[in-house]
């Protein structure tokens, strides 16, 4: 039996609907029913069920950043942050492996190939980077596992969101058999405000990122624990990368995204929040085994079928 933390979000529901097409037996917890942020509560519940696998998805991602923001950023530093370390010490004491589910935002940039040498570039915004990268993509290797984050509280500027990502990833590596799961800007075909290609076009930076299909991503996620690969960190996205002026052009609602008067966003925040944009290495994940098509593969289908469920408002026809 497995045990799913964090099962109403949206990385959960995708970890449940995977976990049920491969037939595992498994128990979604979600905070309404069990309060699993207790150290007493969960540590019982593990020795009681012993489960086989646990599975963090819980994540915080609401408003960080606003002057107002103090409890949405305590909230963030709770789910984010300590959660996971709490997590890490209890499977530690039960021997259960577990996996956590991070981000790659913990990263600004990427390693650029240039005159046979390599350096990191911050900035993927730059005209000069997104010609490069558009003309010779190979020499965008990305950030790989071993690489430190550069864009934590330990380096800022950065998000709240991200230095919450960064403290955990920090606090939980090496502590007793765990994965560490780094998705990136996930997307799908489903008709969902999580999902980026749903999202409002000028709400993105003009600049080159990593991308995780959602569904992709599950999978490759519960593949490493099936075939038993070494526990540790593992960049999880599509291979490639995609540049989002790219995006926003496929967009099925680009041409419609509604604007404030002066040509920014209605939504856009009184002061501007640190970005990341980066590109992730994930040749680790492609040796262990693992299979995952490529971004603008996925990218493409999912578009297509997008489009398909807006038109014909049936979000359930490509539901897993």
């Amino acid at each position: 039996m497995i045990l799913l933390l964090g099962a109403s979000g949206y990385f959960g529901r995708a970890f449940a609907g995977e976990l049920r097409r491969r037939g595992h037996s498994f128990i979604p917890l979600t905070r309404g029913a069990f309060d699993y942020t207790r150290f007493d509560f969960l540590f019982d519940y593990l020795r009681t069920m012993k489960p086989v696998f646990l599975i963090n998805a819980a994540n915080y991602c609401g408003p960080l950043d606003e002057a107002d923001g103090a409890a949405q950023r305590e909230q963030a530093m709770s789910a984010n942050a300590l959660l996971p370390q709490m997590i890490a010490r209890v499977c530690s004491i039960t021997k259960i492996p577990w996996g956590h589910l991070s981000s790659g935002c913990i990263y600004a940039g990427s390693k650029v190939i240039e005159g046979g040498r390599e350096r990191i570039e911050t900035d993927l915004r730059q005209p000069e980077i997104r010609r490069l990268f558009a003309a010779h993509p190979e020499r965008f290797p990305g950030f790989s596992e071993k690489d430190e984050a550069n864009f934590s509280f330990r380096h800022p500027p950065c998000s709240f969101y991200s230095g919450t990502k960064a403290l955990a990833e920090e606090a939980i590596h090496g502590i007793g058999q765990c994965y560490i799961w780094r998705l990136r800007l996930p997307f799908n075909e489903r008709d969902e405000p999580c999902n980026l290609l749903c999202q409002q076009p000028d709400s993105m930076d003009d600049a080159i990122n990593s991308l995780s299909h959602l569904e992709d991503c599950v999978k490759a996620c519960l593949d490493l624990w099936e075939i038993r690969a070494p526990f540790g960190i593992y960049n999880v996205t599509n291979p490639g990368a995609v540049a989002a002026r790219e995006i926003v052009l496929a967009m099925p609602r680009a041409a419609k995204a509604p604007r404030a008067s002066g040509g920014k966003p209605s939504h856009a925040p009184t002061a501007k929040i640190p970005r990341s944009n980066c590109i992730l290495d994930v040749s680790k994940l492609l040796q262990s085994g693992v299979k995952l098509r490529t971004v603008n593969e996925a990218m493409d289908e999912s578009l297509h079928r997008l489009r398909a469920v807006l038109r014909t408002g049936r979000p359930d026809r490509f539901n897993n």
